[in-house]
């Protein structure tokens, strides 16, 4: 997994919504999402499923790709 690439997918699809909203909606934490997006962290299996969920991308595609 490359972490940087993972990062900017997530950046990228989050577009003009604000950290607050995704993070909100997915059920986590501004700094934790802030964390996935800048590629410090890379999500738990169950964070990637409800990130993908709110995207409507699947797991693949955002973090395998």
């Amino acid at each position: 997994m490359d972490k940087q690439a993972i990062a900017e997918r997530l950046v990228r699809l989050r577009g003009k919504k604000s950290r607050e909203t995704v993070a909100k909606a997915c059920g986590i934490s501004t700094l934790a999402l802030a964390m996935y997006e800048q590629g410090e962290r890379i999500p738990r299996d169950d964070i990637k499923i409800r990130l993908s969920k709110y995207y409507k991308k699947s797991v693949d595609f955002i973090f395998f790709n």
